[in-house]
């Protein structure tokens, strides 16, 4: 199969960055998904981290070991940017990752969905038809990031896009929001601009896990509507 489309671009003194264009799309994040997948099992020398973003590829590298690989006239990035192009000449197919799917309750109340009404407002859809809409899609995880175990995910449905906040707020961990066409759900006590319209029960993230984040790039989610009663109880129960 014909490479895709991609540019390779410098970010800082020590990592590059793979770009399949500005662009959330489905099937270039699986691009960049199996891309990621296979630079984790075969990684290009000198290589510290790899980190996937909805249409790029950043890739982390030991400055001064590339330093002592590159050719005289080279400079480290020119010799990571060489490796990658080797690497990207190899057959590079668009085989997704094993989708898993991930079930994670929700609590719609008033108390945690704090701009729900605004939606409901701006769009002129009910409050009611928010939460049938939200929690009957399924959403691909595409990135992490901003905090641990973040994950931004997509595309919700059109009729309850919300563009985000001009002013970030104090949000609490587990806040299920809406920014554009994306949702996500806060792991940790943040600022933030997204607009809440629920909350889960759930850990996003646990420093004390050998898995510290529950959602991974890849996944599917779907949301499922809970009482108040059914959050304190699994809340409990996850403590």
């Amino acid at each position: 199969m014909k490479n895709p489309a991609y540019t390779i671009y410098s970010l800082g003194d020590s990592a590059l960055t793979i770009d399949f264009g500005n662009i959330i799309d489905l099937k270039i994040n699986e691009q960049v998904i199996y891309l990621f997948t296979q630079l984790t099992k075969t990684p290009i020398p000198a290589t510290k981290e790899i980190v996937p973003a909805y249409s790029t590829v950043t890739v982390y590298y030991d400055f001064f070991e590339a330093n002592k690989k590159k050719q005289a006239d080279q400079t480290a990035f020119e010799w990571m940017k060489e490796q990658v192009q080797a690497f990207m000449n190899n057959d590079f197919e668009t085989t997704a990752k094993e989708e898993k799917l991930i079930r994670i309750p929700v609590c719609y109340a008033d108390e945690f969905a704090t701009d729900i009404n605004t939606i409901a407002e701006g769009n002129k859809i009910s409050v009611e038809e928010i939460i049938n809409i939200h929690s009957s899609g399924s959403y691909k995880v595409f990135m992490l990031g901003f905090l641990p175990g973040f994950a931004y995910m997509g595309q919700i449905d059109e009729r309850i896009n919300y563009a985000r906040k001009q002013q970030p707020a104090n949000v609490a961990a587990g806040s299920v929001g809406i920014a554009g066409r994306q949702t996500g759900i806060y792991p940790l006590d943040s600022p933030g601009g997204w607009l809440i319209i629920g909350r889960t029960p759930l850990k996003l993230f646990d420093s004390r896990n050998p898995n510290p984040t529950l959602l991974d790039v890849g996944d599917i989610v779907q949301f499922y509507s809970i009482t108040k009663d059914e959050f304190e109880d699994i809340k409990a129960r996850n403590t």
